[in-house]
């Protein structure tokens, strides 16, 4: 009887897997790149007093005087490129962390970007990551982003969690703890960012846009706002790298593509995670849009 209890109360349980972990990716790319120190591969491009290196460890934060950003010694025309990042807990609304690809500096006003954001939020409610794609100059006046947002199946402020993007010649991959979130492939020439660009990381005051479209400006009675990244892991094809040089895949196949395990995985995240899809939103204008 009491096994036959037992049996059934377990029956009776909701599901609860929004409070779980996703399904395993089954490949893990993080684990075939090592990991290395901020000077190995950074440097600070602004706010120097707003930025502290230890034992190759980066503390970045804003305040009311400066916030601060980083870029990679190298540009890369492809690669794996992550970091295990920690977000500051609490008031947070108004304040942009991210890791990012970009070429803005090599190309002002015509850029592509590929982007890991975290959008600040009010006390109580959860992080907002965004990741976003523009090509050749989309984010330049013209907006034409690619957003696709998420909340995450856990608290990114109370422990390091592994950022990447995987950018190949054929598909752009977001991952978290290695688990993929989004796939972006190259459909056509004119919607996919091919020229070569550096890794960037920054804090800053996105007040205007960053939670819920501005509702909430950064409020500086809360400073510093604080971002954690360690474990760098930067590994592709530089741009005098040879012509044969291939990118980390994002599966145990060299191929483009993942396998059934982390599409599995990537559809568990976007069904239960996924708050915002640009190619689902009605007041876009798709025509901008064609891999939609």
């Amino acid at each position: 009887m009491a096994l036959l209890l037992c049996f059934l109360l377990i029956l009776m349980i909701p599901n609860l897997s929004n409070g779980e972990g996703p399904p395993s990716p089954g490949y893990y790319p993080s684990s075939r790149i090592p990991s290395e120190g901020f000077n190995q591969v950074f440097r600070n491009l602004w706010g120097p007093r707003h930025q502290n290196v230890d034992q190759g460890q980066l503390t970045i934060w804003l305040d009311s005087s400066s916030g601060s950003g980083f870029k990679s010694l190298t540009p890369y025309r492809s690669g794996y490129f992550g970091a295990s990042i920690k977000l500051q807990p609490g008031y947070t609304a108004g304040v942009d962390t991210s890791y990012y690809l970009s070429n803005n500096e090599d190309y002002p006003g015509h850029h592509d970007e590929i982007d890991i954001e975290f959008l600040g939020t009010t006390t109580g409610k959860p992080y907002t990551l965004q990741t976003n794609v523009y090509i050749r100059g989309s984010g330049d006046g013209n907006i034409i982003g690619r957003e696709m947002q998420f909340h995450l199946w856990f608290d990114p402020t109370q422990d390091y969690h592994n950022y990447a993007i995987l950018w190949s010649p054929n598909e752009i991959v977001f991952f978290v703890d290695d688990v993929p979130i989004r796939r972006y492939p190259r459909k056509s020439d004119a919607t996919f960012p091919q020229r070569p660009m550096w890794v960037y990381g920054s804090i800053w005051d996105a007040s205007t846009w960053a939670t819920e479209g501005g509702k909430y400006p950064v409020d500086y009675h809360y400073q510093p706002f604080i971002g954690k990244y360690k474990n760098f892991k930067l590994a592709g094809c530089a741009t005098g790298a040879p012509a044969s040089c291939s990118p980390p895949s994002a599966s145990p196949s060299s191929s483009s593509g993942l396998t059934q395990e982390q599409y599995s995985a990537m559809e568990w995240v976007q069904k239960n995670y996924m708050v915002y899809d640009y190619c689902s939103d009605p007041r876009r204008d798709h025509t901008l849009t064609p891999e939609c």
